[in-house]
């Protein structure tokens, strides 16, 4: 049974205004952690997909646990909304509204949270988190700003040809760390781009990032593309990056 303490949970309904984005705004969940301090600094989990990440990935409770419990220092969360209608055309590389959404995530997004929220501001406590194509877009803002972030969490990432391309036309990656998994079972993945082999998408990225420099923290797992393999993981992703007290 769950222990209820990681049950009280503080996520709090927000929304940024954008000049990017067509419909003007983008709703978002930002998880404040136990004893939130506003005269304190916080590292900020930056995920695609909120609210998937916040109902079928229970990040927020797995927050808690890994504060309360492993004394992992506190942190924010902020879950980005997606219309899964412009899902696409907003993560994938060639989609087109690609160059909107990463502009907003670096020019709107990060200094509206660090304006209103105790966010730390340096490259190394922002960590981007995204599973299939959310993992590939945390990695295309991560090339895109990389003065701003240095950190990203790939679950079962869509490095479909484009995303690919693009690392191998990337200078020096060498900043830059990753946590990347998939499950063995990922073989034959029906996306709306087709049928993938998320195993060997995952396992060239990997080989492309390995030789610019970039570090990768890269493991199989048996599993499929769904969420309930990603939740399991998502403890040693932000251990990975976050830090003990």
């Amino acid at each position: 049974m769950t222990d209820p303490r990681y049950l009280k949970r503080t996520v709090v309904k927000d929304v940024v205004p954008s000049r990017y984005l067509p419909e003007g705004s983008r709703n978002l969940r930002v998880y404040l952690p136990p004893g939130y301090n506003e005269l304190l600094s916080y590292p900020v989990v930056y995920c695609q997909d909120g609210e998937q990440f916040f109902n079928f990935g229970r990040i927020a409770t797995i927050a808690n646990q890994l504060i309360l419990d492993e004394g992992i220092e506190p942190f924010i969360i902020v879950g980005v909304d997606v219309d899964i209608k412009q899902r696409t055309a907003e993560y994938a590389p060639d989609g087109d509204l690609h160059a909107s959404y990463i502009a907003f995530f670096g020019e709107e997004l990060i200094p509206f949270i660090e304006s209103k929220y105790a966010a730390r501001r340096e490259a190394d406590a922002r960590i981007l988190a995204g599973d299939s194509l959310g993992g590939s877009v945390s990695f295309h803002i991560a090339i895109t700003f990389p003065d701003m972030f240095h950190q990203v969490i790939s679950l079962s990432g869509a490095f479909y040809p484009a995303s690919r391309a693009i690392a191998e036309q990337a200078g020096d990656l060498g900043r830059l760390e990753l946590f990347m998994i998939v499950g063995l079972q990922e073989t034959a993945f029906k996306s709306d781009r087709g049928v993938f082999d998320f195993v060997a998408i995952n396992r060239e990225m990997k080989a492309i990032l390995d030789a610019k420099g970039a570090v990768t923290h890269y493991s199989e797992h048996d599993g499929d593309h769904v969420w309930g393999f990603w939740q399991q993981h998502i403890p040693d992703a932000l251990r990975t990056f976050l830090h003990n007290e």
